[in-house]
């Protein structure tokens, strides 16, 4: 069993926000962009995880982008803001997974979709807020969680997987009691972003509904989101398809509004 100090622990590694990235966070709050990019371009790591992040197909560009500056004003105040928490959750990815099928490009990749077709969802809602605008951020960092508790217990895991077939989300649970989403929760706090963030969260799960409509439709469209991306060739793979037990009812209001919001791709 995986204790809640074990897990804490876990939670914890998630790196502090620097003062660089804190500033840079508070500026895009301010909705500053040029102070923003100022800042954010003194820390050449962040500066060439944002040059890769924006370069990546999904985005579209023709032309490559390469200052912060460009960077900051193609994604707006609140696509900055997701990439800047995108790139902490990358400072704490593992060098080598074990557990997934994954490495830093195939991880990126999936962090790149997801925060791109979120971004299109929400324009789609007319939906403008920077922390809903982040929140599909904290799937990612809950799979590497994830992977790092995996890891503690992995003869087990290996075990549960091979003899009894369960998908990740319910070992996770059998493990710790808590699943993707509950760990997503623990992230919210730890980065002080509202609650109504951890709501959506629970609610992308597909049998954790809330009782606010508003929360509700953006967990619906999270939750096709993360199925339509999980079940991509590369992430099924990777083995990471097995977090998200689709639920067709949930949805069913809005598949067909989903649906063809992805076809415009």
């Amino acid at each position: 069993m995986i204790t809640q100090n074990d897990i804490n622990s876990y939670i914890n590694r998630i790196p502090p926000i620097s003062k660089i990235l804190n500033e840079t966070l508070n500026a895009l709050n301010e909705g500053e962009l040029v102070k923003a990019a100022t800042i954010a371009k003194e820390d050449m790591a962040l500066r060439a995880y944002l040059h890769d992040l924006v370069n990546k197909p999904i985005f579209g560009f023709t032309n490559e982008v390469h200052e912060v500056s460009q960077i900051f004003g193609i994604l707006g105040v609140s696509g900055s803001q997701q990439s800047v928490y995108n790139y902490m959750i990358n400072l704490l990815s593992p060098e080598q997974w074990l557990v997934f099928h994954l490495n830093a490009t195939i991880f990126g990749n999936l962090q790149a979709e997801l925060s791109a077709n979120w971004k299109k969802i929400l324009t789609h809602l007319q939906i403008k807020d920077k922390n809903i605008e982040s929140s599909i951020a904290l799937l990612p960092a809950s799979i590497i969680v994830s992977e790092a508790m995996f890891c503690q217990k992995i003869e087990d895991v290996t075990l549960l997987r091979t003899n009894s077939n369960l998908d990740f989300n319910t070992i996770l649970k059998r493990l710790s009691t808590l699943d993707l989403f509950d760990i997503s929760e623990m992230i919210v706090q730890k980065w002080n972003l509202p609650q109504s963030v951890a709501e959506i969260i629970h609610a992308s799960s597909g049998i954790k509904p809330s009782e606010d409509e508003k929360i509700n439709t953006l967990g619906k469209w999270m939750h096709l989101l993360l199925f339509y991306t999980l079940s991509k060739p590369i992430f099924i793979e990777a083995q990471l398809n097995d977090f998200i037990d689709f639920q067709v009812q949930y949805i069913e209001d809005i598949y067909e509004d989903f649906s063809s919001l992805m076809e415009i791709s």
